[in-house]
C-alpha cells in the first residue's frame, strides 16, 4: 500500500514540476518536430523558405506556426490523462504516452498542411475552418486519441478518479464515515 502512495505521489509531482513553468518544455520539443515536417510537406508540391518559425509559400505566402499552433496544452492534457492513471507499469505508461504524443504530432502536421494549402488557395472557407480547429478539433483530437488509446491498451482505470478512490478507501475518513453510519 506504501508503493501506491508513492506511486501516486511521483505521477502527480511529475505533473505539477512540468505545470508550473509552464508548457515551454512541450514547446521546445514539439515546435521544431511540427514546423520541419510542414515545412517537408509542402515543399513536396511548392517552393518554399523557413526563416525561424515562419514557412513562406511562392515568396507571397508566409505561414507563422505560433507556440498555439504547436498546442503544448493538448500535449500536456494526453501527459495528464496518461499519469493520472494507476496500476499501469512504467513500459507500458512510455508507449502509452509515445502513441499520445505521436497521434497528435502526426494530426497536427496534417492539419496545419491542409490549413496552409486552402490559405496558398486563398480559399473562402479558410478562416471558419481555422476556427473550428481552434475552438472545437483540438478537443476533439485529444478526446478521440485518449478513446483510441483506451481501447489499444485495453484500459479499465478512470484518470484521477481511480486514484482519489484508491486514496478515499485507504483513508481515515472512509473508517470515521463508516463508523458514523454504523451508529445511526
Amino acid at each position: 500500500m506504501k508503493n501506491k502512495f508513492l506511486n501516486i505521489l511521483i505521477r502527480y509531482l511529475i505533473l505539477i514540476l512540468i505545470a508550473l513553468p509552464g508548457f515551454g518544455l512541450f514547446y521546445l520539443v514539439f515546435t521544431w518536430a511540427t514546423i520541419y515536417p510542414v515545412y517537408f510537406l509542402l515543399d513536396f508540391f511548392f517552393e518554399v523558405f523557413l526563416i525561424g518559425t515562419t514557412i513562406t509559400i511562392a515568396e507571397n505566402f508566409p505561414i507563422e506556426i505560433i507556440g498555439a499552433c504547436v498546442g503544448g496544452g493538448a500535449y500536456f492534457l494526453l501527459l495528464f490523462l496518461n499519469l493520472s492513471l494507476p496500476e499501469i507499469k512504467i513500459l507500458k505508461r512510455i508507449k502509452m504516452i509515445t502513441f499520445a504524443f505521436a497521434s497528435f504530432l502526426i494530426i497536427n502536421i496534417l492539419r496545419i498542411f491542409f490549413l496552409s494549402l486552402m490559405y496558398y488557395s486563398s480559399s473562402p472557407f479558410l478562416e471558419i475552418i481555422h476556427k473550428f480547429f481552434w475552438y472545437i478539433g483540438s478537443v476533439l483530437f485529444v478526446v478521440t486519441i485518449w478513446f483510441a488509446e483506451v481501447k489499444v491498451f485495453k484500459l479499465k482505470q478512470i484518470p484521477v478518479y481511480s486514484d482519489l478512490k484508491f486514496l478515499y478507501s485507504s483513508s481515515s475518513l472512509r473508517k470515521q464515515f463508516n463508523k458514523s453510519k454504523r451508529t445511526k
